[in-house]
């Protein structure tokens, strides 16, 4: 790995100012790898939180900048808002070059995290974890090829890269032959979500979340499209409790239903690889 000692990393997030737990994977990946020594500096910068995008970008003062958007899939955020508020293109969009030279400094933007190979890798152990906590009553702990995996994507007719994204890692898990069958389902498009133990082919299976944060749609849509009622969630949310009970019986099935992928700790490294990727850039 390049030396990056001279280098400003700034991780790039949504951020809420409704839900706190919006930027917390955010916050927590730049904890970790400032913590490594890697980087001369490292921030954040969100679009609904403080600092904002454009304050991030004016805080370095390393003559090297990378910005990594944390984010799931290459769409109106990543490839409109943010280049606009960091200035790498005019006001109406349009194309732009992810490395510019910008009040003095080499900065580079970097590609999205959802969208890189080894997001494959995140939903794994995710998926691993969750089975391994939580066993069924009795102590049977299924194997992955007694299960069917879900890939659990918010979907969209607006945006085509946001189911992309999800169908994506999909396949390159059902590629490795590992589960007995994986699949992509969606909060707002078809296959739906709410459909998870009428669609799993084993009697087993696990859904993971393709969300950055365990927020709105991770800890409290998606459990009640899992068949919670509202009311147990939001319980069980006030009580600091996870809102999806592990495993639960549906339809003749078992389901296990994982935190976001943006919580799991391997994101630093796909993040890092987002970064060596843009240090090779010409």
């Amino acid at each position: 790995m390049r030396d990056f000692s001279k280098s400003t990393l700034i991780l790039l997030g949504h951020g809420s100012t409704q839900n706190v737990q919006s930027s917390v994977p955010v916050r927590a990946h730049a904890t970790e790898l400032w913590r490594r020594g890697i980087f001369g500096e490292v921030g954040v910068g969100f679009l609904k939180e403080s600092p904002t995008v454009a304050e991030a970008l004016v805080r370095a003062t390393c003559p090297d900048v990378f910005l990594v958007p944390v984010f799931i899939s290459e769409g109106y955020f990543s490839e409109s808002v943010i280049p606009q508020q960091l200035g790498l293109c005019g006001l109406e969009g349009g194309t732009y070059s992810r490395r510019q030279r910008l009040a003095g400094r080499d900065v580079r933007y970097c590609g999205v995290v959802g969208s890189h190979p080894s997001m494959t890798e995140v939903l794994r152990a995710r998926a691993r974890e969750v089975v391994a906590d939580h066993p069924v009553p009795g102590g049977a702990r299924p194997g992955p090829r007694e299960m069917t995996l879900f890939v659990a994507g918010h979907g969209t007719d607006r945006s085509v890269t946001s189911r992309g994204a999800v169908e994506r890692q999909a396949e390159l898990l059902a590629a490795r032959s590992e589960y007995a069958s994986v699949q992509a389902v969606f909060m707002e498009e078809a296959p739906e979500i709410a459909r998870c133990a009428e669609l799993s082919a084993t009697e087993f299976a696990v859904v993971v979340p393709f969300f950055i944060s365990d927020g709105l749609h991770s800890q409290e849509d998606i459990p009640v499209l899992l068949g919670e009622s509202p009311e147990a969630v939001q319980a069980r949310l006030k009580a600091g409790q996870p809102t999806f009970p592990n495993p639960t019986r549906r339809n003749d099935r078992w389901l296990w239903y994982a935190r976001a992928v943006g919580t799991e700790p391997l994101m630093a490294e796909v993040i890092l690889e987002r970064v060596v990727e843009a240090a090779s850039w010409p």
